[in-house]
């Protein structure tokens, strides 16, 4: 599935909800189902800086495609998390590294967080922007 078919899915389903709360609940409950990271990637050199919150990420390369893994000590950024790997896990680099991320702003993810959450969401969204480079240039 296509990046922009993701966000499109990701927006219809934020869609169906009345309130925030509902929202938020949500956003808690994919975080919920998000595969566990292997303990051995759970170390200070996967930990995204600027997060309020302790988040691993990791990315790597099968075949042509990047798979990321990830975990965090926060529900609800676990659950932030585990929205931008459904988008951009078992992506190529390129695709990765040239998607637009408007579906944040469309379904109100970035305003609804507080200021420190907002930064670790760009945090976040770097983080694998930069996985996607590094994985695209040693191409």
């Amino acid at each position: 599935m296509k990046i922009k078919d993701i966000q499109e899915e990701i927006v219809d389903e934020f869609s169906m909800f009345d309130d925030w709360m509902q929202r938020y609940e949500y956003i808690i409950e994919l975080g919920k189902n998000l595969p566990l990271i292997k303990e051995e990637y759970k170390v200070d050199e996967n930990l995204i800086k600027g997060c309020q919150s302790k988040v691993w990420l990791q990315g790597e390369k099968n075949e042509d495609k990047v798979v990321f893994t990830a975990d965090s000590d926060a529900i609800l950024t676990k659950g932030i998390i585990a929205i931008l790997i459904r988008v951009f896990s078992n992506q190529t680099p390129k695709d990765i590294i040239d998607a637009n991320m408007d579906f944040i702003d469309e379904i109100g993810l970035k305003e609804h967080l507080s200021p420190t959450r907002a930064n670790g969401l760009v945090s976040m969204i770097k983080n694998i922007k930069m996985y996607a480079l590094a994985f695209d240039a040693k191409n």
